[in-house]
């Protein structure tokens, strides 16, 4: 199962050459495999905030839905991030490994750039099975207002059930920028029908506020159908992967 055949299930490469890397990192984007590299690195995130980690050994995942994950040593939560929907690219630039993640709506760019290179792995996963979930939408309300930048950092709720005309919010905040966010929450995977739900609270809210009223709507689930991800980016609205509590 290891190796450096193309149609391996996995194939490791252990101090590769940067050349080496790159084409390993750029066929396994190609075959949408899932990508991991661990060594030093620096990380840089341009979108609604800018932040940059200097040098540090780092483990990078890119998963084949567009999200990357960027881990330390510490924590459960990876130090920086984007969503499924992404669109990833390798390169060289300066004698580095460069990866680059993006996405349109919004507008965010995560760079990371490898100064040394420890490993690189592909993996060719396959995982039809549906997650079970016991919990409730309720159970993830609450662990979001305990923890609210699960949903994104400087995120701050304001109320729940929130009364518009087209029905309640579950979650109403505002973003660290102070932009309104209504947040739809669902225990399980779920379709076009939940991000049209969402929609309809948005254009609920901009006529309950004002015209040109900056809105944000994030549905939080576990995940999404690629007809949701794909209805999401059409009418700017956002996703985020949460379940409730075991």
């Amino acid at each position: 199962m290891t190796g450096t055949d193309g149609d391996s299930v996995i194939n490791t490469l252990v101090d590769p050459s940067l050349d080496a890397a790159t084409e390993a990192v750029e066929s396994g984007f190609e075959a949408e495999r899932l990508v991991t590299l661990f060594g030093r690195c620096t990380v840089e995130y341009d979108g609604r905030a800018s932040s940059t980690l200097g040098l540090g050994d780092r483990h990078v995942m890119c998963k084949p839905d567009g999200s990357i994950l960027v881990h330390t040593d510490e924590s459960q939560q990876p130090v920086n991030w984007q969503p499924p929907g992404c669109t990833h690219e390798a390169g060289v630039a300066e004698d580095r490994l460069v990866l680059e993640s993006e996405r349109s709506t919004p507008d965010e760019r995560l760079v990371v750039r490898f100064e040394q290179i420890a490993q690189v792995s592909t993996f060719a996963v396959e995982d039809a099975t549906e997650l079970t979930l016991d919990g409730t939408e309720e159970d993830l309300r609450n662990r979001i207002l305990d923890d609210p930048e699960l949903v994104e950092p400087g995120f701050t709720p304001l109320a729940t059930e929130r009364d518009t005309a087209a029905g309640a919010i579950d979650i109403f905040g505002e973003d660290s920028d102070g932009r309104t966010v209504a947040v739809e929450l669902k225990r399980k995977r779920v379709g076009p029908d939940a991000v049209g739900q969402l929609g309809r609270y948005v254009d609920a809210l901009r006529r309950d506020l004002h015209d040109d009223a900056e809105i944000r709507g994030i549905l939080v689930s576990p995940s999404v159908t690629d007809r949701a991800a794909e209805l999401l980016e059409r009418n700017g609205l956002e996703f985020v992967s949460a379940a409730p509590r075991e």
